[in-house]
């Protein structure tokens, strides 16, 4: 199968590829290069570094490329931003999503997995969420990424589209080869590590007196790897199964506060860490159920507990200080 993976220079979307590789996928890859790093994709594979919203260019790249499936990564991150710009939401990753879903249709693409989100829930009216929880979110990022969501079954509805939806809860850890590296980082794994290196003072703890076990927020970390894995699982029985909406998880939850330790433990350096004000658009805990997930696609977590996650992210950062050299 040919597939094209979209944003495949970031975080996530480069393990994407190098799991995709190493099962024998042909792989292109799309990037604009504004958050991804060129240095992070092989580079005797097809790269197109490019918005998704220029539909021509895709639909030439899907055409002159044959490719069968979509693996759609690229997009707006940070819930904090989409706080304050939520314009550049609603543009990346649902207008320019637009541009993406005609540019399949014209070409006659009719597979995609979405990269979706857990910001969809909101706040969770029960944990651990699973696939019919309510959808609320609250911020802009998760209603971008719900937007998507919908659009995608109107496409089915319309267009015989198929896709199956990945609502990520808290992506974590690293490979041998690719690890986290964004150019504003907000993910506390990274942040803790780079304290580790003396690259940072301290953490900040946005948040002390959330209804949690140590009153800070509690979220689900899943290992980039396991989550790759599950992009491919879906790709090889979306035929099958779609379309669907799963959820991507370990189904077990860790504070801020926990973390940290972890990564105390794990390094052998203090972490200096700072109490600060909450951050707008934070749900205190966010776990997953990913039971469905598991029986749809026959996974198993390699990398079920937060010390392994902690572990192979050091091992990275270590080798990598200032990570990837772009």
């Amino acid at each position: 199968m040919k597939v094209l993976v979209t944003g495949g220079a970031g975080y996530v979307g480069s393990v994407v590829v190098e799991m995709l590789l190493k099962e024998r996928f042909s792989v292109s890859v799309i990037d604009n290069i504004v958050e991804g790093h060129r240095s992070a994709i092989p580079a005797d594979i097809p790269f197109f570094e490019a918005d998704i919203g220029t539909r021509d260019y895709v639909r030439k790249i899907l055409g002159s490329n044959q490719i069968d499936a979509v693996i759609h990564m690229a997009g707006e991150t940070l819930v904090s931003k989409s706080m304050s710009h939520p314009q550049d939401y609603f543009l990346g990753n649902v207008s320019k999503g637009l541009e993406l879903l005609e540019a399949m249709r014209e070409s006659n693409v009719k597979r995609i997995i979405f990269s979706s989100t857990a910001a969809l829930f909101g706040n969770p009216e029960y944990t651990p969420i699973d696939e019919k929880h309510p959808t609320n979110p609250i911020n802009a990022y998760g209603r971008s990424k719900l937007m998507f969501e919908q659009m995608l079954d109107w496409y089915h509805k319309a267009h015989g589209l198929n896709y199956v939806c990945l609502r990520y809860f808290n992506a974590a850890g690293a490979t041998v080869e690719h690890g986290e590296h964004h150019r504003i980082e907000t993910h506390l794994i990274p942040i803790v590590l780079q304290t580790a290196l003396g690259q940072r003072d301290h953490v900040d703890i946005y948040g002390n007196n959330y209804d949690t076990r140590d009153g800070t927020c509690i979220r689900d970390y899943i290992h980039v790897e396991d989550l790759a894995m599950a992009h491919i699982e879906a790709l090889r029985r979306m035929d099958d199964i779609g379309p669907q909406k799963l959820n991507l998880g370990n189904g077990e939850g860790y504070s801020v506060k926990e973390v940290i330790e972890a990564a105390r433990e794990i390094t052998g350096h203090p972490i200096p860490a700072r109490e600060a004000d909450r951050r707008s658009g934070d749900p205190a805990v966010l776990v997953a159920s990913s039971e469905r997930t598991r029986s749809l696609l026959g996974l198993k977590p390699r990398y079920p507990e937060i010390r392994q996650i902690v572990r192979t992210a050091w091992d990275w950062h270590s080798r990598n200080h200032h990570g990837y050299p772009d």
